[in-house]
């Protein structure tokens, strides 16, 4: 049967059937990227998108509004249980709204704010130079250590009495290992400062419990509702209740309009689902994933950042294989394997064209693929690289990666128990 988009505009379902037809196709190892749920989806293309809802729950500036204040208390609350959180904001156009948001609550315009530098793993938005948060706040920035891949503490401590910032950031977004987020929260009480965490990329890996939350250390908690959470692409917000004021009017009136109902509608689906025993198996596969990959890819003389993974990510220094990061990026998508090429810890190179490539498993993982398939894929790997000048040789592994991904079809729902009692 002709679908309404089809016939509609069948240059956009055609171009929609092959983005669908390449991510079936292809072996996604995008740390940031992954699957939802057809029952995510379809409230992401609900209804919910006719409608504006400005304002919160019982306080908001357009009428008609009985059912959308019910979904949000909804998606709030299904928040705040999963996380162990006082207060939940799930308005968020997206994680760096949420950074900001998380920033514009706690300090003023010209504060110094001191985050994870963007080489060493580091967001954008954590205060680097080309980002609208160096402009709006001072920046000072903390490295890894060169010898370990590893964050300092000691030398952040140093550089937080240095600096003396008025918010210090953790989380990154190209860090292999798991972050003590109490040992942040301990150098932003020396120092005066406010804490903030960025969970985007490990908030699935923290709800299933596998690595340790930032709720209890931090001042607010900002994440993204995709990646390793396996949601709509979205923002969130999770504070104290000291908090809950300033973080809401800093998102609204402060930097959003109307929400995007059903975008907040799938977020409310993909908290449903992470409240699972299977979403925690899950959690729990895509780190023993990473940890084979990284194994694998060990044996064959790569060289990881910090040595390995705890988490969903691998970040990979290719200089002593002696070739770019772009370069490979772009072999390995001809070979149907998507990464990011990604700058790495002390790289010489522009981030344009870096050293690094940032792979990670939570995609895969969705599919049903274990640790056998993870080193099958480190082998695919090692023959770009070994033949990365050869088309042939690539074309061979694009063959192999697409009958790979023929014994994994891409999941068209997720089982969840106990429905009735959501």
């Amino acid at each position: 049967m002709e679908t309404a988009l089809e016939q509609y505009d069948p240059q956009i379902y055609e171009l929609t059937r092959q983005e669908a037809a390449r991510q079936s196709g292809s072996i996604r190892l995008i740390p940031s990227e992954n699957y939802v749920s057809k029952a995510v989806m379809q409230a992401s293309g609900s209804c919910l998108t006719n409608k504006y809802a400005e304002g919160y729950p019982g306080r908001r500036y357009y009428e008609g509004q009985h059912v959308t204040d019910l979904i949000e208390k909804v998606a709030q609350e299904r928040a705040k249980k999963l996380f162990k959180a006082d207060h939940a904001n799930v308005q968020p156009y997206s994680g760096s709204v949420a950074n900001l948001g998380a920033y514009a609550a706690l300090i003023e315009p010209g504060d110094t704010i001191m985050g994870m530098s963007l080489v060493d793993g580091g967001h954008l938005t954590h205060g680097w130079k080309v980002s609208v948060t160096s402009k709006f706040y001072k920046s000072t920035q903390y490295p890894v250590s060169p010898e370990t891949g590893r964050l300092d503490f000691d030398h952040i401590r140093d550089l937080a009495k240095k600096n003396r910032p008025n918010l210090i950031i953790s989380g990154a977004t190209a860090y292999p290992r798991e972050i003590d987020f109490e040992i942040f929260g301990q150098i932003a009480e020396e120092v005066g400062a406010y804490h903030v965490s960025d969970i985007a990329h490990i908030a699935g890996l923290v709800v299933a419990g596998i690595h340790k939350s930032p709720v209890p250390y931090a001042d607010v908690v900002s994440s993204t509702t995709h990646k390793t959470l396996r949601g709509p692409r979205g923002g969130m917000l999770l504070c104290r209740a000291e908090h809950a004021e300033r973080v809401d009017k800093a998102v609204f009136p402060g930097l959003q309009g109307g929400p995007h109902m059903h975008t907040l509608t799938a977020i409310a689906v993909a908290m449903a689902e992470a409240d699972t025993p299977e979403f925690v198996a899950y959690a729990k596969q895509v780190v023993k994933n990473a940890k084979a990959l990284a194994t694998k890819l060990l044996e064959y003389g790569f060289n990881l950042v910090s040595g390995g993974t705890d988490n969903h990510l691998i970040l990979i220094d290719l200089r002593n294989k002696n070739v770019p990061g772009r370069k490979l990026a772009k072999a390995l998508d001809r070979a149907r394997i998507v990464t990011n090429y990604n700058t790495v810890p002390g790289d010489p190179a522009p981030p344009s064209n870096p050293s690094g490539l940032r792979i990670g498993t939570p995609a895969i993982t969705t599919r049903g693929m274990k640790e056998p398939e993870a080193e099958q894929i480190a082998t695919f790997i090692n023959r770009i690289v070994d033949n990365i000048d050869n088309e042939s040789a690539i074309e061979q592994v694009a063959k192999e990666a697409l009958l790979l991904c023929s014994q994994f079809t891409v999941p068209e729902h997720f089982i969840i128990p106990n429905n009735k009692n959501r």
